[in-house]
């Protein structure tokens, strides 16, 4: 009998457990129905886009559209066309990855920093206007890092394809002799309908059409930046084609002498050029006095490279030991001897001479002109790799002449290396493994 008992009490267990188990199963089932799994949508080369990645990145976008009283198109075209913006920056974060390259915290603390002041805000602000767009802090910091190294990347690749000779800063300068040179500055939007063939002339036929509609669309009241969100083949789409403020000097060729006669928020007539068929139009002006003196520091610096073989984080160990160095009293000028990769200035002690505006890269721009006269920076990244300086005197200079050589190279740098980007960026996207998943 005792035995009896036990093996009922025994099937009295196990029948418990099951149901247990059974109870489980049907919460999870249950739980699972309410909170649908994410899933992978796009796989590019060794990586993967996720749904949940789409939807914030739409819902980022949608928000700052709407900040902006920008129009937004149908929620399946604003995520075609933010797919196809996720899956160029991954095909770039992976070409990041392979290089080495990375951003350290103390890097975005401030890039956050200087963003949050050129809208005139405290981090804190930023942080709190931030929310109100429903981006929380630690997304819109990730979101910072990847777009700092997609930059680093196409500066890597791109910068090596666009070289300007003397002879095309000459030939520039005398094109503009006798135009008065002033500071107008155009805030300026763009729109691209873009031609892989010009040999395919019923593609050329229906881009030149769709330019043209559009452009009469917009004539006749469409919103442009509406428009440039919803048809621009543009790499700035999804930003209303907004182009950011552009001297004279800094204009696309294509548009240098239509922009200063164009009444603000008229759209241009059609423009054709070798990537498509393009309608641009300036948002607002400022400036236009002339400029003459400004303000130059001679200044010394060290610089270890980032290459292909030097990593990003080993040229940075490299450059905090110099300042190591520095800080224990080393001299600059024989530190700048022994490790600069500065093949123009390393051997000089690491002397640039005297520096105006404009002359260099943003990121030593901004640390020349914050630096105390006679004290040297913490070490800083540039696009050519990790630096040093030292400002050693500051002085006005009425450096017409030279400002405007400077300003003319820059100019075409800016212009070769734009079309050079947009080549480069459909280049690596052709070559490229992309498989996009149905739902």
């Amino acid at each position: 009998m005792n035995e009896v008992r036990m093996q009922a009490n025994h099937s009295l267990t196990g029948l418990k457990t099951v149901l247990v188990v059974l109870l489980m199963v049907v919460t999870t089932v249950a739980q699972a129905e309410r909170q649908p799994l994410d899933r992978v949508i796009a796989i590019v080369d060794d990586g993967v886009i996720l749904q949940s990645e789409l939807d914030a990145r739409v819902n980022t976008i949608r928000s700052r559209l709407q900040a902006q009283g920008t129009g937004l198109p149908p929620r399946q075209v604003l995520e075609e066309r933010v797919l196809d913006q996720l899956i160029t920056e991954n095909i770039q974060l992976q070409m990041a990855e392979k290089m080495g390259m990375r951003v350290s915290d103390n890097e975005l603390n401030e890039t956050i920093n200087r963003i949050a002041r050129s809208n005139n805000l405290t981090v804190e602000q930023f942080e709190e206007q931030l929310a109100v767009e429903g981006v929380s802090y630690q997304e819109a910091r990730e979101q910072i890092r990847r777009e700092m190294l997609v930059s680093r990347v196409q500066q890597r690749r791109v910068d090596s394809r666009v070289r300007v000779t003397d002879r095309e800063v000459k030939n520039y300068l005398e094109q503009t002799a006798g135009q008065t040179e002033t500071t107008t500055e155009y805030l300026l939007a763009h729109i691209l309908v873009a031609v892989d063939n010009f040999s395919d002339q019923e593609a050329v036929s229906e881009a030149r059409e769709k330019a043209r509609r559009l452009r009469e669309e917009i004539a006749e009241g469409r919103d442009f930046q509406s428009v440039a969100v919803a048809e621009s083949d543009a790499s700035n789409a999804l930003e209303g084609g907004v182009m950011g403020w552009r001297s004279r000097a800094d204009l696309p060729s294509l548009v240098t002498d239509i922009v200063p006669k164009l009444p603000l928020n008229q759209p241009s007539e059609v423009l054709q050029s070798g990537s498509g068929f393009h309608i641009v139009q300036v948002l607002d002006r400022r400036g236009g006095e002339t400029r003459n003196v400004v303000e130059q520091a001679r200044v010394r610096h060290i610089l270890v490279r980032t290459t292909d073989v030097v990593s990003d984080e080993k040229a940075e160990q490299r450059i905090n030991n110099v300042y190591l160095q520095l800080q224990n009293g080393a001299d600059f000028g024989e530190l700048a001897k022994e490790y600069s990769d500065d093949p123009g200035s390393g051997s000089a002690g690491g002397d640039l001479g005297w520096v105006s505006p404009g002359q260099m890269v943003p990121a030593f721009e901004e640390a020349m002109m914050n630096a105390p006269v006679g004290e040297f920076t913490r070490p800083f990244r540039s696009r050519f790799g990790w630096h040093i300086l030292e400002v050693q005197e500051r002085r006005n200079q009425d450096i017409s002449e030279q400002v405007r050589g400077s300003e003319a190279r820059q100019a075409l740098y800016r212009r070769k290396y734009e079309t050079e980007l947009q080549n480069w960026l459909q280049e690596i996207r052709d070559e490229a493994y992309v498989e996009i998943k149905n739902s």
